[in-house]
């Protein structure tokens, strides 16, 4: 549906119009100014090119979710001007469309007193059409009440953001997002917005340096109060030029929870040094940031990726959470948790991804106590898993490894006591050497994904391993398996859900059927075999019919 009919118009007591989502609407009705009662329009999520003429003659509208300025006066941002009455949010958009600041002033952003979220955005891209002085100034007159929540200002084309900006007489403000300002060469003057919880600030083209205009009390230099007091979530990224962050404020951010950086090629200094309320750092392509992560008692998760320069000079004992992708120096970060560092840690999660250089784990092994989580995703080069498994991570529970072709054996003294899950995939050695777990009685799970091209039978060129404890048996992506053999599967005595998908090439079960414990049976996706289920053949139905739930594609077997 790309426009509505102009009978619409005729619906003089029409009270609401929800339009959200309609993804194809391009235009509304010319006449929808004779809607004089209408109070709430939502067209959040449509395509309108501009708002109908004479909008300004619904001035019963309580809620009016967009606001698309025409370039026509009749369609111009001055028709908001008469709208009195909206409560809520409000967005406007393509603000290139606005003339002159006497233009904007008439829309009178600064009477809406009842609006709580403001989103200003011109359109991406293009050329700016008038000077910057003039865009800063129509920005300037769409100033609007100090009651204000929540504000976001995209594609402003502007160099400087004016002063309302940050003032602190947006008291009760909890959330600012500033994007895509790719002229502007400086940060507004933010530290001093006292309700101030998620600052977003992104695709600053010009920015180079953060500094302590962005913390200062407003017009007090001296001021000895702290900076951003109630922030809680930070966020910085595309900001392609930024080098350098003047961090020198000491009681900075001191409700500071969420610190995100991302896609800051050229920064290289520095990170706050202390923040008492982190608990979650992430930094993404920041590949010159040579720092050490902030410091503080609360610290929980830790993502880097493609950041090798970032500094963990002492691991916060706190530390729960660690994600390490697309880093060449894996090592300097598993330094901390070797045997002979001893340090007590709270650690539980330990991802390493996509580290194409990582080769191995300290030569003493891991000592964490804690983990309970470990997961190595396309490793390509690593040789081994950690040494001394069993009596370094005693409370680990599971461990997924997938595309790390070079392992080939569990380490010696087999997995610790309190294991549980167990996932492998596109590791073909290790599939092949399952059998060195050995017997290990707390294994409840057990997912293994392809291709395995060399496997054409399972699992008798798998040996398994003793797994009494064994519940859950998951196979995926086995290009050529043929053949399922029941009879070496008869061992798995507490086995109670199997899962088999996309195994297009298995069609034979042999052995006389599937362990008796099974309740449940999923084959998807695996053509050959679920022809024969579906019509019962008995050379598999006879091996399967015992089990009270069996799923093909998602439908139950009756």
């Amino acid at each position: 549906m790309m426009t509505l009919p102009e009978s619409l118009g005729d619906l003089y007591n029409l009270h609401t119009l929800k339009l959200s989502n309609c993804l194809s609407l391009t235009m509304l009705p010319n006449n929808m100014q004779n809607l004089v009662n209408l109070r709430h329009l939502d067209i959040r999520g449509t395509r309108i090119k501009e708002m109908p003429p004479g909008m300004r003659k619904l001035k019963k509208l309580h809620f009016l979710s967009d606001f698309v300025v025409g370039k026509q006066e009749e369609t111009g941002i001055m028709e908001l001007g008469e709208l009195s009455n909206l409560h809520g949010s409000l967005c406007i958009s393509k603000l290139e469309n606005v003339a002159n600041s006497s233009d904007a002033l008439k829309a009178r952003i600064m009477d809406k007193t009842h609006i709580d979220e403001l989103d200003l955005r011109w359109s991406e891209g293009g050329d700016m059409g008038t000077s910057s002085e003039s865009v800063r100034d129509i920005l300037d007159k769409l100033k609007p009440h100090q009651g204000l929540q929540v504000l976001s200002i995209l594609n402003y084309k502007g160099t400087i953001l004016p002063d309302w900006v940050g003032h602190p007489f947006y008291r009760n403000m909890t959330r600012l997002v500033l994007r895509g300002c790719i002229n502007c060469w400086a940060l507004p003057s933010l530290g001093q917005l006292p309700s101030l919880k998620s600052l977003e600030i992104g695709n600053f083209d010009g920015l180079v340096n953060i500094g302590e205009d962005f913390y200062k009390n407003y017009d007090d230099h001296s001021s000895l109060e702290a900076s951003f007091p109630s922030l809680e979530d930070v966020r910085f990224d595309d900001l392609p030029c930024w080098e350098e962050w003047q961090s020198s404020k000491p009681n900075a951010f001191p409700k500071l929870k969420t610190l995100e950086i991302s896609n800051c090629p050229s920064l290289k200094e520095n990170l706050p040094s202390h923040l008492p309320a982190l608990k979650i750092v992430r930094i993404d392509y920041c590949p010159q940031l040579v720092s050490s992560l902030p410091k503080g008692p609360a610290f929980q998760k830790l993502f880097i990726r493609r950041s090798d320069k970032v500094l963990l000079q002492e691991t916060p004992l706190s530390l729960q959470y660690i994600s390490i992708t697309e880093c060449d120096e894996v090592d300097k970060y598993l330094e901390s948790f070797s045997v002979s560092q001893l340090q007590v840690v709270a650690l539980r999660i330990l991802q390493i991804v996509y580290c194409d250089n990582f080769v191995s784990f300290p030569i003493e092994g891991l000592a964490v106590p804690s983990m309970t989580e470990l997961v190595l995703n396309n490793c390509k080069k690593l040789k081994s898993l950690p040494c001394h498994m069993n009596t370094h991570l005693p409370n680990l529970e599971s461990l997924y490894i997938n595309s790390c072709p070079k392992i080939e054996l569990f380490p010696d003294g087999g997995l610790p006591p309190n294991f549980k899950v167990l996932g492998i995939g596109n590791s073909d050695k290790l599939v092949s050497n399952l059998s060195s777990i050995g017997v290990h009685e707390g294994l409840t799970t057990l997912y293994i994904w392809g291709p395995c091209e060399s496997v054409e039978s399972f699992p008798n060129e798998l040996l398994l391993p003793q797994l009494p404890a064994l519940t859950n048996l998951e196979l995926y992506d086995f290009r050529n398996m043929k053949t399922l053999d029941c009879e070496e599967l008869l061992h798995l005595t507490s086995l109670q859900i199997f899962i088999i998908i996309r195994c297009p090439e298995l069609r034979n079960m042999t052995g006389e059927r599937l362990p008796t414990s099974l309740i449940k049976l999923v084959i998807n996706d695996s053509l050959c075999l679920e022809e024969p289920c579906k019509k019962k053949d008995p050379n598999i139905w006879s091996k399967i019919s015992h089990i009270p739930d069996i799923q093909i594609n998602g439908r139950r077997l009756t």
